[in-house]
């Protein structure tokens, strides 16, 4: 179809009074195309029309685009999956035509990077559903800006923690680490200021020095500063998120995983290798790992309860019944609980994180049936120790502990008091104490120093003045 500039040449040249086959030489067209805009006598080209192949598929296209929020690539999939002979080109036209979908977005910024030169970590709120609930998540991604390497998890809540937590696996996953990680004033980070003027909190300043790389951050309002890490974004929440339902937080993790393997992998039109090739190119100048990579935990401190629990993030963890009323240490990882008493780890649980007030027990933490009657049944350590050392003390024992039940503070007393004192007038004050059923610690010591009063309080007489006779 002849453009409008060649329609335009044909009318002037035939209002200058030139015929047909004199146009058509001068211009290199055939007569029958200079015939037909002479005939017609319009500058703008008519319309061409033509059927489409998506046009009986327009219900389906608009159903199926809004239930995957806009992601054409699984439009199309599932076109194909419905018998459409439609390729991927086709559909793009067909909404691009009609005006499916959004407008195209404004020219953005170019930056150019060197190898391990910078990486960019963002994170960025959206909507999953697990565990059978649709639930708020942030995603949390980190992008090698030359090799455009990506790697994202999801967390339900993004603070310090689980921003190390991240960081960590992330640069484990990509083998080293760039010079620099860009980031967007975040308050996880920052501790002050913006921009060039940011400054790290102290902890994580001591993080990113541990993998060689400092924290920097961007000028407020320049989006396309950190253009690397913020595009995947809307690919994650189409591509990954949209349509899809996750049974718990380990399975929507291992999927996020496999995803990145998928996408790193692909070979990219664009950069014209993928990204694990250019990661190739890239890692001998990232900073290497240290020697040993810690684990990530956040530190707390528990009373276990009367039931053999401790509560942390409103999910309670069981530890063996023998620790009740104990202050124990809990670290909490991304994977798990792990509960310490001193250097001693005395239990340990795969993390939970929905729903709320979940009891996760351990059955090796219960005693076995009737295993605290023995227990309570057997005598304690100090009785034992008493009747080693004095079996005259069995009654006096038998009576205190059908008073005092299962307490070890009193028996504790009661065995300083034996080693203390002389046994004799200890002895006689026990008998006394027993025969009138007196079980008052405090009141038995008050017998025990009456009976050795005489021997050990005895006070010396003023001797007599020679005046006074």
């Amino acid at each position: 179809m002849l453009d409008e500039a060649t329609r335009i040449a044909i009318l002037k040249l035939k209002s200058a009074g030139h015929g047909t086959r004199a146009i058509a030489k001068a211009l290199q067209l055939a007569r029958i195309s200079v015939r037909r805009v002479i005939a017609s006598g319009a500058v703008v080209p008519p319309p061409i029309i033509r059927a489409e192949l998506a046009e009986p598929w327009r219900e389906a296209i608009l159903e199926l685009y809004a239930r995957y929020e806009g992601h054409l690539g699984r439009v199309h999939e599932d076109l194909r999956a419905r018998g459409a002979a439609l390729s991927y080109q086709a559909l793009t036209a067909f909404c691009r035509k009609h005006g499916i979908g959004s407008p195209p977005a404004p020219p953005a910024g170019h930056y150019e990077f060197t190898v391990g030169q910078e990486m960019q970590h963002d994170t960025s709120p959206h909507w999953a559903t697990v565990g059978g609930q649709v639930v708020k998540v942030q995603i949390a991604s980190l992008v090698l800006c030359y090799s455009r390497m990506i790697f994202f998890q999801v967390y339900p809540r993004f603070r310090r923690f689980e921003c190390k937590a991240f960081l960590t696996e992330a640069l484990s996953y990509f083998a080293g680490a760039a010079a620099h990680c860009m980031i967007d004033n975040t308050h996880v980070i920052v501790a002050a200021g913006s921009g060039e003027s940011m400054i790290p909190a102290p902890e994580m300043v001591a993080f990113a020095e541990r993998y060689g790389f400092k924290f920097i951050a961007h000028e407020k309002g320049d989006a396309n500063r950190s253009a690397r890490v913020e595009a995947p974004f809307h690919r994650i929440q189409k591509a990954f998120l949209a349509g899809s339902k996750f049974s718990d937080w380990r399975e929507l993790n291992a999927r996020a995983r496999q995803t990145c393997e998928k996408w790193n992998a692909t070979f990219s039109d664009k950069l014209h290798a993928s990204r694990r090739e250019l990661l190739a190119a890239e890692r001998p100048y990232l900073k290497p790992l240290p020697l040993h990579v810690p684990q990530v935990y956040q530190l707390h401190s528990r009373i276990v309860d009367a039931e053999g629990y401790v509560n942390l993030n409103r999910i309670r963890y069981s530890v063996p019944w023998r620790l009740i009323g104990r202050t124990l240490e809990v670290r909490e990882t991304l994977e798990g609980v792990e509960l310490y008493d001193g250097p001693r780890r005395v239990a340990g649980h795969e993390r939970v994180w929905s729903p709320l007030d979940t009891r996760v027990t351990d059955p090796a933490h219960r005693p076995p049936r009737g295993e605290h009657k023995r227990e309570r049944a057997q005598p304690a350590p100090e009785a034992l120790q008493m009747l080693q050392l004095e079996p005259r003390m069995a009654n006096y024992l038998a009576g205190l502990k059908h008073q005092v039940g299962d307490r070890r503070a009193p028996l504790r007393r009661l065995l300083a008091m034996l080693q203390e004192y002389p046994r004799e007038a200890f002895l006689a004050a026990v008998a006394l104490a027993e025969q009138y059923r007196l079980f008052d610690l405090d009141r038995l010591e008050k017998l025990v120093l009456r009976q050795i009063a005489r021997d050990f309080f005895v006070l010396a007489l003023e001797p007599k003045d020679d005046d006074d006779d």
